[in-house]
């Protein structure tokens, strides 16, 4: 890939992190955690946006990147999930790893990392951060899913810090290890 190419990718993954940011900001104006996952196929057409679903359910497993994923596999045809791009506000989890891997999505893109989101959360009960990096999901797998990130991850980490830190000094607190 030229320069160029690589310049225009990265201009292109940098446009949609930031509009994945927005229904990030959507999803925290609705009473949800500000997550926020888009898919886009080859062509920079957006096909799914999703926001995180916790509320009003308290539904831990509603990841904006899981719910994406299960509405992509009934929606979308397996050549455009694989040359889609997912975009997340941050690192898909090892549950929405899985899941994206599973819809048959080839590339994701994410601004936070999970051990930077696990420092903004620390041992927050809304979220107790699995600090388990999706490449490391995805290698495990048998195909390849082409991972970009972190990318913008302060604009990302803003976000999630913004967010927690309203929630309680308590909050940010690392997690306890188990002896």
């Amino acid at each position: 890939m030229s320069d160029s190419s690589n310049s225009e990718t990265s201009r292109r993954d940098e446009e949609f992190l930031r509009r994945c940011f927005e229904v990030a900001r959507r999803s925290m104006a609705h009473g949800n955690h500000p997550f926020g996952a888009v898919l886009v196929d080859e062509c920079g057409k957006v096909l799914i946006e999703m926001e995180n679903g916790y509320m009003p359910a308290h539904d831990s497993t509603a990841h904006a990147e899981r719910l994406l994923a299960t509405q992509a596999c009934r929606t979308l045809d397996a050549e455009t999930l694989r040359n889609a791009t997912l975009y997340s506000s941050a690192e898909p989890c090892a549950m929405c790893a899985g899941a994206i891997y599973w819809a048959g999505i080839g590339r994701v893109v994410f601004g936070q990392t999970e051990k930077s989101l696990k420092t903004a959360t620390g041992n927050h009960p809304e979220n107790p951060t699995l600090e388990l990096p999706c490449r490391v999901v995805f290698a495990a797998g048998q195909r390849p899913v082409e991972v970009i990130g972190p990318l913008l991850e302060e604009e990302a980490a803003a976000l999630q810090d913004d967010f927690w830190r309203s929630r309680g000094e308590g909050s940010r607190q690392p997690a306890s290890l188990p002896t």
